[in-house]
């Protein structure tokens, strides 16, 4: 696989500060049961990294005592982690809002039988990736059946009481077929709902619009086909100075499945850890270091790809910005 890496170091992207941490973004590991071309994270079935039990009794610990407001889950596919459960319980139990970022075919693997009902149990909220609602468009970047099986995963859901306006919270994912930034969320979420209520008679909450990252998979997509200094120019064109204010690394930090700790998820994939200074180190920072340690006012590591999240509408793992 090609590496941007290298090309997204020197930036002209403006220096940026933490605010008040809220969001705490925990990757339990690659492995997933599928292999997407836009996946930022090079997740797949052959992925064998796994959160450890200790690192995970830290993230616990971290979530007792840092004032998280939100537990992000991730991964690959999270719920195919052995301790996932355990996490959610545990966050919840804290009252700790908690979201599982969860690719719908997943719940049909062996093993998972029980995980929606869990899910619903424990009122975890569910962002699900669905690039499309077109069955072409969806089997293109996640590969023949996904569709299916999405319509089918989202409709046991609704039976659950998910996406019905109330308690239960089932959130879309929209990234866009190749490279292109995304259509505007709110028009593009009512054009979801009207298709697939239409013809599959589902119901969600929010449609998220989320712009592909000239990183890992995909940025080795736009590598080989010669698109990638054209990627880049485009988000540089449509970059809003508004939209710097809200991106998501000024109120978040990632967590990888070793438990180091990254300004935003996509630093995590371009192996870039946090640091105090705000360029780049060979020093990684744990999640363990930040036990009692207050973020607010700390540089945040940027570069290149920064652009991605505030070009057009601006993008953040909550949708748009704008």
């Amino acid at each position: 696989m090609l590496d941007t890496t290298p090309l997204l170091r020197e930036t002209t992207f403006p220096a940026l500060k933490r605010a008040a941490l809220e969001t705490l973004q925990v990757n339990l590991g690659y492995r997933c049961n599928l292999s997407c071309v836009h996946c930022h994270v090079n997740a797949g079935p052959n992925r064998t990294e796994m959160m450890t039990p200790d690192t995970l009794a830290t993230v616990i610990h971290f979530l007792q005592g840092a004032g998280v407001k939100t537990l992000d889950i991730t991964g690959g596919a999270p719920e195919l982690h052995p301790q996932f459960r355990e996490l959610v319980i545990a966050a919840r139990s804290l009252g700790v809002e908690v979201i599982d970022r969860c690719n719908l075919t997943v719940l049909f693997e062996p093993g998972q039988e029980g995980t929606a009902r869990f899910l619903a149990d424990h009122g975890v909220r569910i962002v699900a990736s669905l690039p499309c609602y077109l069955e072409e468009n969806v089997e293109q970047q996640r590969g023949k059946g996904v569709f299916g099986q999405s319509i089918e995963a989202l409709t046991m859901l609704n039976g659950l009481g998910y996406g019905q306006g109330g308690g239960l919270q089932l959130d879309l994912v929209y990234n866009p077929v190749g490279a292109h930034l995304p259509p505007p969320q709110a028009s593009l979420q009512a054009d979801y709902k009207r298709m697939l209520g239409e013809r599959y008679g589902v119901q969600f909450d929010r449609l998220l619009t989320i712009t592909n990252m000239p990183i890992s998979r995909f940025g080795s997509v736009l590598l080989s086909h010669g698109d990638f200094d054209r990627y880049m120019q485009l988000l540089k064109d449509n970059y809003s100075a508004a939209n710097v204010p809200g991106v998501m690394c000024r109120s978040l930090i990632s967590v990888d499945w070793q438990g180091y700790v990254y300004d935003c998820d996509f630093n995590q994939m371009l192996n870039w850890p946090m640091h105090t200074h705000g360029t780049l180190a060979t020093d990684r920072v744990t999640l363990g270091d930040l036990l009692g340690q207050s973020l607010e006012g700390k540089p945040i590591v940027v570069g290149e790809h920064c652009y991605g999240c505030t070009a057009g509408q601006g993008s953040s793992c909550g949708g748009a910005l704008a």
